[in-house]
């Protein structure tokens, strides 16, 4: 019998992950299945039954997406330092009887836009909008990275400010401020969406400003061609734009090799996956 893996979520349905990574096991000649597994919405109602089910049923692995990542953070025996900053998990591995919590969605998204699209974020300014799930997870892989100064900019300035004083103040060209803020702050090299706003087709209150027409902008969301903030972003004059399918993809990988001991090759299921943002 191959190993059990997979991902949990609600709505689940939409999920490209059992696809990714099957194409990785095939790639990798690695023995295992991966399935989607719909999570209960009331609280009360056995998340943490069937996370706990599935393990004991001989269960190697699991993603985890909305809107449960909180709660498997803390239905973890272990943490990394990643999950920890970003008090949340999105992989978890069930070895000798104990729950082991990751989050590789700021490693991610540093990844693709470092390595597969050429961007390097070492002395760039870098700008990260939001202070929540998806900001938190990437702080310390954006810092590792050694960019001149990364804002985070927040509708709730305590929110973000409460996010920097965590990483701490050693870190000296890390920033909180509000949106208000940044039509005072120049341009930015790398513009990172983080919010919600494209999920639900509205737009983060930023001015074009902050935009520089040779710099990045980056929509964490995925397969909505131009969302809000890439058409502000493109009419701002940015020549690169770029959606959140790599970022899906890389951390589907390193999920996967943090199971298997193997990291597979990526290139091929981003082309996949890609929808043109045109």
């Amino acid at each position: 019998m191959s190993d059990q893996y997979a991902v949990i979520g609600n709505p689940i349905a939409h999920t490209k992950s059992p696809l990714i990574h099957g194409l990785f096991a095939e790639a990798t000649r690695q023995q295992m299945s991966y399935v989607a597994i719909e999570g209960p919405l009331d609280p009360d109602d056995g998340f943490e039954r069937i996370v706990r089910g599935f393990a004991a049923d001989g269960g190697k692995g699991m993603n985890v997406t909305a809107p449960f990542k909180l709660r498997a953070f803390a239905l973890a025996d272990e943490r990394s330092e990643r999950a920890k900053l970003a008090g949340a998990a999105n992989a978890l591995k069930f070895e000798n009887g104990r729950i082991v919590a990751e989050n590789f969605d700021g490693i991610g998204l540093t990844r693709d836009i470092e390595v597969n699209l050429g961007v390097p974020l070492t002395g760039k300014r870098v700008l990260m909008l939001g202070a929540g799930g998806a900001a938190r997870g990437a702080l310390l892989p954006f810092l590792a990275a050694g960019p001149a100064d990364l804002v985070v900019a927040n509708r709730d300035v305590s929110k973000g400010e409460a996010l920097v004083a965590q990483v701490g103040p050693h870190d000296a060209g890390l920033h909180a401020c509000g949106y208000g803020d940044l039509a005072a702050m120049g341009r930015f090299d790398v513009v990172v969406n983080a919010t919600s706003a494209s999920l639900t087709g509205e737009l983060p209150p930023v001015p074009p400003s902050v935009f520089s027409p040779y710099g990045t902008a980056y929509e964490l969301a995925y397969g909505k061609r131009l969302t809000p903030f890439l058409r502000l972003a493109r009419n701002a004059g940015v020549l690169g734009v770029a959606d959140g399918v790599g970022m899906l993809v890389e951390q589907a990988a390193e999920a996967f090799a943090w199971w298997r001991g193997v990291r597979p090759e990526t290139s091929a299921v981003i082309d996949r996956l890609t929808v043109p943002l045109d």
